[in-house]
């Protein structure tokens, strides 16, 4: 299938190289060892012909990693089965292969193996180039690095038929579709050790996988190898171990999760990989540290849940927060990405108020972005950012605002009318040519609000009580009753502690790399809030104002430093009982 891209969000994708395009990211041999050797201590080898699967070869790495533990192990006749897109790669893993190993069994496709999956059941097909014997319909060994190729670069209308094909839905990656491809390739009891990007553990995008993968395999230990930079790609990998269902019920899974961390170190280790078997905080022979935590992973909830590593450490220590939330940020307004207009040179400009006053458009608002992201307060930008936002509220309705109302803008917007036209989907999408793609609510701006960074290694939100619009590369909470904005400062107050960077990651162990958490509607929405009649918290709430007051001054850091433990105490907890 090739990508067909016809929406905005895949339009800025359009230009991406063919190995972007193809998912092409080859397994370190220090990885594939590794995820060989799972496989192999995990596996029930057959007494005879063993049928072995890569189902996206590459050089064959995979292959050539797991074919040496085998070969440690038996001497059973092997079969071995790969596909792969590449040509010119498929030819280098043949030769790899026999070099070392040169009486397998090797039957190499030049296709997709997606397209494998989905033709079982025909009576005919396509002859491969490489190879005439059609493979084996089922496999006792799989090992796999699926390319990683996401919704906005492989195009909306594969993503929908990959969904549509392999029952998914959210934003499809291609890998998603090979896992459910696995699934059904999989012997009863065989063994699958799989490479992945760690996204669909905690995205919601990911949840329809997240319960295809419990109820297709039974899984026996995740690796979360976070922000390891095992691969030169920007992608943060996760390990799989899998056995094929055959009707025997297992126990939770085994999880283990690996990320950096600024901590003194207890533990020495040559690699990411060698400190997977250690526990706790491990220095690297390249300088830097890694907290290792072993753990199982959590079923308590729904089949689509978030993946999330739980000890008897962590659970209690969740417990604790549960039985101190009064309610969740979710549960008290709601949370938006600001606004996207898909023609930010246009609409977003730092020079409007030196234009003519005679040619400044009336739909001017001001505009607040990452570059005044603060702490309880947003900061001064190098350059004041303002936007033409089209868009007014008649009757509780969001409406295009009136051009002939407004006739500076209309000669502005005028002026761009061509570029602007040239986003068809805001057309498409019954809006007219001059509106921003997603303008959010404009009744809602002129209230107080909680906004946010999404990507941060240290948690920033701030109140925004001057009605500005909110760009989208923030976020934003209002509260559902204007009474209630009191809970605003409470959320601020929780929202910028440490008490949250650890809640953060007990409760969805996810970062990025150096560190960096996102803060993203998801995530977010279930940050606790404690009993704000309760006098601590009311306290707390009168020490967020106090530092809103004062912010950028002493008094203002001296004051967040008091409030801190504050925070950790209405959850019922110390400071100091959390390993960090």
């Amino acid at each position: 299938m090739q990508p067909v891209a016809n929406t905005q969000s895949t339009r800025r994708y359009q230009v991406v190289t063919q190995k972007k395009s193809d998912g092409a990211t080859y397994t370190p041999a220090s990885l594939a060892d590794f995820v060989a050797k799972k496989i192999i201590d995990s596996a029930t080898l057959p007494t005879e012909k063993i049928r072995v699967l890569d189902p996206a070869i590459g050089d064959g790495e995979l292959l050539i990693s797991l074919l040496t533990k085998i070969a440690e192990r038996t001497k059973v006749a092997i079969a071995v089965h790969g596909f792969d897109i590449d040509g010119s790669a498929l030819v280098q893993a043949r030769q790899r292969i026999l070099s070392t190993f040169p009486n397998v069994e090797l039957h190499l496709e030049h296709s997709n193996f997606l397209n494998f999956v989905l033709n079982l059941q025909t009576a005919s097909r396509t002859p491969s180039l490489f190879d005439s014997p059609a493979p084996a319909q089922d496999f006792h060994l799989i090992i796999a690095n699926p390319p990683y190729v996401r919704t906005q670069v492989m195009g909306a209308d594969e993503a929908q038929k990959l969904g549509e094909a392999f029952g998914l839905s959210g934003r499809v990656d291609r890998y998603h579709a090979f896992l459910i491809g696995i699934a059904q390739v999989l012997t009863p009891g065989g063994t699958a050790g799989i490479i992945v990007s760690n996204r669909f553990m905690t995205t919601k995008g990911g949840a329809s996988l997240r319960a295809a993968l419990r109820k297709r395999f039974a899984l026996g230990h995740v690796w979360d190898l976070g922000d390891t930079k095992l691969f030169e790609a920007a992608v943060l990998p996760a390990v799989i171990l899998a056995e094929g269902r055959n009707g025997h019920e297992t126990g939770a899974p085994s999880f283990t999760s690996i990320y950096e961390t600024q901590d003194a170190a207890t533990l020495e280790a040559p690699n990411p990989i060698a400190a997977l078997s250690m526990v706790g905080t491990v220095a690297l022979e390249d300088g830097r540290r890694f907290r290792v935590q072993h753990g199982t992973l959590d079923a308590s909830g729904a089949v689509d849940d978030v993946w999330r590593i739980a000890t008897v450490a962590t659970d209690n220590w969740l417990a604790t927060v549960a039985t101190h939330t009064w309610k969740t940020f979710g549960n008290v307004g709601k949370i938006r990405v600001g606004v996207k207009t898909c023609a930010d040179k246009i609409f977003i400009r730092t020079d409007w108020q030196a234009m003519p006053e005679n040619e400044r458009p009336e739909l001017l608002r001001p505009l607040t972005t990452h570059h005044g992201a603060g702490r309880f307060r947003a900061t001064k930008p190098a350059k004041e950012r303002g936007i033409l936002y089209p868009h007014e509220s008649v009757g509780g309705q969001r409406q295009a605002a009136s051009l002939s109302d407004n006739p500076k803008s209309r000669t502005y917007l005028e002026a761009h009318r061509a570029a602007l036209e040239g986003r068809t989907y805001v057309i498409e999408g019954g809006r007219r040519w001059y509106e921003i793609w997603v303008p959010q609510d404009p009744a809602a701006w002129d209230q107080p609000k909680l906004v946010f960074r999404d990507i941060s290694e240290r948690p920033t939100f701030w109140l925004d009580l001057d009605g500005t619009i909110v760009n989208g590369d923030c976020y934003w909470l209002t509260v559902t009753r204007p009474d209630d904005e009191n809970l605003l400062w409470l959320a601020a107050a929780v929202a910028n502690s440490t008490f949250i960077e650890a809640f953060y990651d007990h409760r969805f162990n996810n970062k990025l790399y150096a560190g960096r958490r996102r803060f993203i509607t998801q995530y977010v929405e279930l940050f606790p809030l404690p009993d704000p009649t309760t006098t601590l918290a009311q306290e707390i709430t009168a020490f967020a104002k106090a530092i809103y007051a004062q912010a950028g001054s002493q008094e203002a850091a001296d004051m967040e430093a008091k409030l801190d433990p504050m925070i950790w105490q209405v959850f019922g907890l110390r400071v100091e009982e959390v390993e960090r």
